[in-house]
């Protein structure tokens, strides 16, 4: 079978010596005689797995003691609706930017339990690109409440690498695809949350970095399995976990802290970035309208200049075994996710095809 490669925005690409141990530990995990499948979350040898993973997260990035690390059900968008359901007798009307279509998500979800105020930090350059306007001229309300953004629209491929320091803030932070893919610091956030599917691993799982002093319960009306206290009561199992999405997840830490961790992984992603950017820079035939300081490390989105070539691009590209680069309905377009998982020579095999493309078609 040809190399193929996978640029889906999630769920996404794995990495391959992941995928080759869960099969073969698929049937009969840890000499248990059960497939991972079938392992109780309250048995004692998955109990003891799962600190195992914890503590390798918690080391690759570096999370402090003073903060808990849940293990939760809903995706990303059920956060959108626990972050103002566990404060929202606290702080009745957050901060909210607006960067992108997931940031404006998480707003309107809020609008259902609290008062958004919804800040909008999108500006064209006068090269009609969009950029992100630096945190220090982002209009925040002067009252002492939580702050949510999300620094890398997935959608737009925009990414915000200035980390907010917001000192009289509760900044919160949808870092679903951002995670695990560059350095952060965590100390600047009362709450990060991300959805598995880019780069932690299957989708089922959503990670949860929260902050002790914010296990606070304010509202009694609140569902259980959205309750940061229970959940962290519970050791993240309120109720049954995504078994395989736990165990995978943890497969894919110790290959990242295998690899020499974030230093090492933020290099990769850089370069895999800056060499797709580079040749996009060098054509007209392909545009990208995403200003240089917010173009995304992790989905590179442009479109044709001929639009109409655009699904003959996406049947040829996947004949070249290029899958997974249909943009969003949103905006169309092509969009190439290109996670950790995804390899140099994945991104050097598109580029390929985009000049044998561009050449046949320019």
């Amino acid at each position: 079978m040809s190399i193929i490669y996978n640029f889906n925005p999630g769920p996404a690409i794995l990495p391959q010596s992941v995928l080759l141990k869960v099969k073969k530990n698929l049937l009969n995990w840890n000499n248990s005689n059960f497939s991972i499948l079938e392992v109780s979350h309250r048995s004692k040898i998955f109990i003891e797995k799962t600190m195992q993973i914890e503590k390798t997260f918690r080391n690759i990035l570096n999370i402090p003691e003073n903060y808990n690390i849940l293990f939760c059900h809903g995706g990303a968008r059920g956060q959108f609706s626990a972050i103002p359901l566990n404060f929202i007798k606290k702080f009745i009307k957050p901060d909210y930017i607006n960067s992108g279509y997931w940031s404006l998500s998480a707003a309107e979800e809020a609008k259902k339990y609290c008062r958004p105020n919804i800040i909008n930090v999108r500006k064209l350059t006068k090269n009609k690109k969009i950029c992100i306007q630096s945190t220090k001229y982002w209009k925040i309300s002067s009252k002492n409440t939580y702050l949510h953004y999300c620094p890398n629209e997935t959608i737009e491929g925009i990414e915000i690498f200035e980390e907010p320091e917001f000192y009289n803030k509760i900044v919160v932070g949808d870092f679903s695809s951002t995670i695990l893919s560059r350095k952060i610091d965590i100390k600047k956030y009362g709450i990060i949350y991300a959805c598995a599917q880019k780069n932690i691993g299957p989708a089922g799982i959503t990670v949860v970095i929260i902050r002790n002093n914010l296990l606070f319960n304010l509202n009694n009306k609140i569902p259980s399995i959205l309750n940061y206290n229970l959940l962290m009561q519970s050791k993240s199992m309120l109720n049954t976990p995504s078994i395989f999405s736990w165990y995978v997840s943890g497969l894919v830490f110790k290959w990242i802290k295998n690899l020499g961790g974030l230093n090492i992984i933020e290099k990769i992603n850089k370069k895999k970035a800056k060499i797709l950017y580079k040749y996009l820079d060098s054509t007209d035939f392909y545009n990208n309208y995403i200003s240089s300081p917010n173009q995304s490390r992790m989905n590179v989105t442009f479109h044709l200049q001929e639009k109409n070539l655009t699904n003959m691009f996406l049947e040829q590209s996947e004949k070249y075994g290029l899958f997974g680069l249909k943009g969003h309905s949103i905006l169309g377009g092509i969009r190439a996710s290109i996670y950790n998982a995804m390899p140099i020579q994945g991104v050097k095999s598109l580029i390929k095809f985009m000049k044998f493309f561009e050449k046949k078609f320019g």
